[in-house]
């Protein structure tokens, strides 16, 4: 089978789909190797490595994207799309529930398609889970964007002149990122407390040697998933009442909650960050998804009159994208044997994880919210 590793279109996105040590994995694993030329710079890694690795080095975007399997970090372009291999193989995060029209072209090629934001959250399936990788990656990143906006020390200093006392960081949200947040946020010193709706996470934010923020009367637990059950909008305002004073108190919030397939739930409103400290600051990770902070704007700074820095970054995981591309591409070899055998395709839909992540087989809709999107019955090529 040959694997085809094209350069990512979007203009911010700096990752790549295979690195070279995996190159070098998947090379003794009988697949064939083609990266577009170029594809590594934005992670540093050059055409020079990738072929030391054993990998094909080419300029011709068409021939990387005719092979077998083609890995990538984003949805393609539909002029990408064209040139795949009919009745190919696509793998990468392409979220189909959200992007109808790719997927339309992609029903057209008559296209194998995985998604690793579909792989089911089973014990085995870990090595193969991206979302994880990539969670770990903006928690670390957003603590650091976090130290570096906020106009204090985070640790307590002894000086000559006195005593300074540490800063004050509250992480909501303790899922990878939030856990990952808590622990860069401990070892710069500041004095971390965090908050989560899922009771079962308090000792994993002890463990990090942060505090457990305890809100009274507010229900949660988590879904099958793992993830934070959708609360209600009685809920939600009760939550953002109680939770605001220990926000008010706090030199720098990030804020890390999400639910799968919807809009990122809202904590903190308008009213809290003005009572926030002249120079604190909000690190709004699910900014994407449309924030956890009222006034959160994706991709923006905003400075409210008080003083407060609300930062709303996207794509994090592209911030670093040495580490994230090594991630990812430890992922995506772990996710090979699941649906190929002796380099070929193999696929069996009695596999759990090849059933949950192949959304589309020869064209043919097999994922429930994507059909929907698409005005499609689920195993049908064609609009119903």
């Amino acid at each position: 089978m040959l694997i085809g590793v094209p350069r990512e279109s979007q203009p911010d996105e700096t990752r790549v789909a295979l690195v070279p040590e995996t190159v070098k994995r998947l090379k003794r694993n009988g697949f064939s190797i083609r990266v577009e030329s170029g594809a590594g710079f934005g992670s540093a890694f050059d055409d020079a490595s990738y072929e030391a690795a054993g990998a094909e080095i080419s300029s011709d975007r068409s021939a990387v994207l005719g092979a077998d399997l083609v890995t990538c970090i984003n949805p393609l372009e539909a002029d990408d799309v064209a040139l795949l291999k009919e009745g190919g193989c696509l793998l990468g995060f392409l979220r189909p529930s959200t992007e109808p029209d790719f997927v339309k072209t992609l029903v057209e090629r008559k296209s194998h398609a995985f998604s690793f934001d579909l792989v089911p959250r089973i014990t085995r399936a870990q090595a193969m889970d991206v979302l994880s990788s990539m969670a770990t990656v903006a928690g670390y990143r957003a603590t650091l964007m976090g130290a570096e906006a906020c106009p204090k020390f985070w640790p307590m200093l002894m000086t000559a002149a006195g005593t300074i006392k540490p800063a004050n960081v509250l992480v909501v949200g303790a899922g990878v990122a939030g856990l990952q947040a808590i622990a860069t946020a401990k070892r710069l010193g500041a004095v971390v407390w965090s908050y989560d709706i899922r009771p079962e996470v308090k000792e994993q934010i002890e463990s990090l040697g942060a505090r457990f923020v305890e809100l009274e009367g507010i229900e949660g637990g988590a879904t099958e998933g793992g993830y934070a059950k959708e609360q209600s909008k009685e809920q939600q305002a009760k939550q953002a009442e109680l939770l605001g004073n220990k926000v008010a108190e706090c030199d720098v919030v990030i804020t890390t909650a999400a639910i799968p397939g919807r809009p990122a739930p809202k904590i903190i409103d308008a009213a809290t960050v003005h009572r926030m400290a002249r120079g604190s600051v909000v690190v709004d990770i699910a900014a994407e998804t449309g924030g956890n902070c009222e006034l959160t704007q994706a991709g923006q700074q905003v400075v409210t009159e008080g003083g407060v820095t609300i930062l709303g970054p996207v794509n994090l995981a592209a911030s670093m994208p040495q580490p994230a591309s090594q991630m990812y591409s430890r992922n995506i070899a772990a996710i090979l044997p699941e649906f190929t055998k002796d380099g070929e395709l193999n696929l069996d839909l009695e596999n759990e994880v090849v059933d949950g992540s192949l959304f589309l087989h020869g064209g043919k809709v097999r994922h429930e919210a994507t059909a929907k999107a698409l005005g499609m019955n689920v195993e049908q090529g064609g609009a119903s």
